[in-house]
């Protein structure tokens, strides 16, 4: 088996290795991904990005996303925007649609170079999300240090949402592990932290359930704009700021989020096929 061919991109610093598995069969195992995803011995990145024949007819591609950890990731929104880019590069056609495990996906590739991508409909039922028990979601019973009483939503991927005064001054580092791990979350979830600027600046940072903190978290960025809103802080389209830089978010009226960013291509490259046994 010869080396295979990898790329690695980013969106605001959120890194992915991107794997093309629809001519060739490539499978990423739990091992595979964490030797992957490792920043001494393997590529480095905060996801393993895996394109798969879809499943779906009106699907382009059907995109599986595995955290460092070697769990598998159902939404990653910055992930998204660079595949959706990939694809309109290689059809020609600014509109394409991924194919999911939380779903379809639409995005668009914008004449400014951003892309934009409609994550679905934000939902905000505690059974959705999903909590362990009924709460209401505007303001959860769970409190660990500083942090209380956050705002949950699932953008595909389950979030909390908690506001403070200042993120910087948050050790989410510490903190986030707890959290995501809280038995009120039966599937995890991701951990933000996110300070209300104006009606329409939000500060965000993000501790990712099975990758830590990175420098952008697209479905977090989505989370915080709907939690802000639900909680009469901002309108219903913000800018979210987060350590790798700035998204647009926008809460549709008809409940979709739509999320509009860059994206970058690092580079190319090949690995060793040994890196896919785990070592």
């Amino acid at each position: 088996m010869g080396k295979i061919p990898f790329l690695k991109m980013h969106g605001l610093g959120n890194d992915f290795v991107v794997l093309d598995g629809r001519r060739a069969v490539i499978t990423v195992d739990a091992a595979a991904a964490r030797a992957l995803a490792d920043r001494r011995t393997g590529i480095g990145c905060d996801q393993v990005i895996l394109l798969e024949p879809p499943r779906e007819p009106t699907a382009r591609v059907l995109m599986r996303i595995h955290n460092p950890d070697g769990g598998e990731a159902e939404a990653c929104g910055n992930a998204t925007r660079c595949v959706a880019d990939l694809l309109a590069r290689e059809t020609g056609k600014a509109k394409v649609r991924i194919e999911t495990v939380a779903g379809l996906l639409d995005a668009e590739a914008l004449p400014d170079g951003r892309v934009a991508v409609d994550m679905g409909p934000a939902r905000t039922g505690w059974r959705e999300i999903p909590l362990s028990r009924p709460m209401n979601t505007e303001h959860v019973e769970l409190t660990l240090g500083p942090l209380s009483a956050p705002v949950c939503t699932n953008l595909g991927n389950p979030h909390a949402t908690f506001f403070v005064a200042d993120v910087d001054a948050v050790d989410l580092a510490a903190l986030g592990p707890e959290l995501e791990r809280n038995q009120v979350f039966p599937q995890r979830a991701n951990i933000g932290v996110a300070t209300v600027r104006d009606r329409r600046n939000i500060r965000l940072r993000v501790w990712e359930r099975g990758a830590g903190i990175t420098r952008a978290c697209g479905s977090g960025a989505c989370a915080a704009l709907v939690a802000a809103h639900r909680r009469g802080l901002v309108a219903r389209r913000a800018a979210v700021e987060l350590d790798g830089g700035f998204l647009d978010i926008v809460w549709r009226g008809d409940g979709h989020v739509v999320m509009t960013g860059p994206v970058t291509l690092s580079f190319e490259g090949r690995f060793d096929p040994n890196l896919l046994a785990g070592h």
